[in-house]
């Protein structure tokens, strides 16, 4: 063996030497196919003959702890893929002749002989041997169309062509068990970090996952073609706009229905002098211009403090943009009022025109519907907002964006 190694390896090199440019686009596909199937070929003897090194110890007879271990250092393979090779090695031993001899023809690939190894082992669990001995026939058959991602899709459905009398049985008692294992497994855990942000990490169940997909998936696309946020930062953005959503159902437990409540701990001079930074009940440290954000559509509860910074009184909650103020609001603006954006009301705040915090009033001529990505935008850029003399709302661009500063209106909210 050794010297018809060495003699394939001399006519491997001269191939390698050959120019490829003076072959025909046939003649190339045929090399293409013939190399494929030499590389094919060798990996079976490459697989019998670590099967034979496993078996006889050899590895550990050269000081080694492992086969797998010795075939890093002896071949510079990574562990993992050393690992792989000698379990698909042991796995193609005389349990499964067909899968080896189908590899020695060159008519699967490495990677589709173990897909067909894993799956035949499941097929024997279930059904016995014949019907494992069946599988390796069709399974080497779809190899020919298949690519090893689809031929393992494929293969958890084989009992329904070699073992049809317990395919059901068995595909309901794999689902029983996928679904077990998804009740134990699932989980959610929220660390805070030391700056006030939070951590998501977690597993899903399927059901769960779909409902989320579902959910979030129509938030996440681009608002426009200025919206440069990466993938993950729409996910994230999604995620707030979906917890906005829920609030304002009337579903939720205790506080569902309302928007948040926050209990700000700071002066009025300095939140409305964008000074200093004020402090939630949570113990979250936010910017004056954050909250005068949040201000806008939420409950406030001003928490006025003494000199010593002792609490003398703790305010009674005033609702702002809410009831029938925010339906006028959405009969009016019927979404984001931003140009461009064509998200609807519920997915929208209030925002204040002019400030509350700067003596704004809580009416219809002082509010307009934006939705979470633009209200964030208009708090933390150089754009304006007005109502026009028909009363709707329009946007001022900043100077460097449009030096004449031409008001601009949401043109597809469709107004009759």
């Amino acid at each position: 063996m050794v010297e018809e190694l060495a003699q394939a390896d001399d006519v491997v090199a001269a191939c390698v030497d050959d120019a490829t440019w003076p072959l025909t686009d046939g003649e190339l596909v045929a090399a293409l196919d013939a190399a494929h199937r030499l590389e094919r070929r060798l990996a079976a003897v490459t697989l019998a003959l670590v099967r034979e090194i496993d078996g006889r110890g050899t590895a550990h007879a050269r000081g080694a702890s492992s086969t797998a271990v010795w075939l890093r250092e002896r071949l510079h393979l990574t562990v993992p893929a050393a690992r792989r090779l000698v379990d698909l090695a042991a796995a193609l031993d005389t349990a499964n002749p067909g899968i080896r001899a189908a590899l020695a023809h060159g008519d699967i690939t490495v990677e589709q002989a173990r897909v067909i190894a894993d799956t035949v082992a499941t097929v024997h669990t279930a059904a016995g041997a014949q019907a494992a001995d069946k599988a390796v026939g069709v399974l080497v058959d779809w190899a020919g169309q298949f690519d090893p991602t689809l031929l393992r899709t494929l293969g958890t459905r084989i009992l329904e062509h070699v073992a049809p009398d317990i395919a059901d049985a068995a595909a309901r008692a794999a689902l029983e068990a996928d679904a077990c294992r998804a009740a134990r497994d699932r989980h959610l855990t929220l660390s805070t970090l030391t700056d006030g942000r939070l951590r998501l990490t977690g597993v899903l169940d399927s059901e769960t996952a779909g409902l989320l997909r579902a959910a979030i998936d129509p938030l996440t696309a681009p608002s426009g073609p200025d919206d440069h946020r990466a993938p993950g930062q729409r996910r994230h953005d999604a995620l707030a706009e979906l917890c906005r959503l829920t609030l304002r159902t009337s579903d939720l437990p205790e506080h569902g229905g309302d928007p948040a409540q926050l209990v700000v701990t700071t002066s009025f001079d300095a939140l409305a002098g964008h000074l200093g930074a004020g402090t939630l009940d949570t113990g979250l440290q936010l910017t004056p211009e954050t909250i005068r954000r949040l201000a806008c559509d939420a409950a406030i509860l001003p928490a006025v403090l003494d000199s010593t910074g002792q609490p003398l009184d703790l305010g009674r909650q005033r609702r702002l943009v809410t009831g029938a103020l925010r339906r006028a609001l959405v009969l009016r603006d019927r979404g984001c009022a931003f140009p461009g954006c064509d998200r609807p009301p519920r997915w929208c705040d209030a925002h204040h025109i002019h400030h509350w915090a700067d003596g704004g009033a809580t009416n219809l001529t002082n509010a307009v519907l934006l939705c979470g990505h633009h209200h964030r935008h208009l708090h933390h850029s150089n754009w304006a907002v007005q109502l026009g003399g028909d009363g709707h709302p329009e946007f001022i661009p900043p100077a460097w964006l449009d030096p004449n500063q031409i008001p601009r209106r949401n043109h597809y909210h469709r107004r009759e």
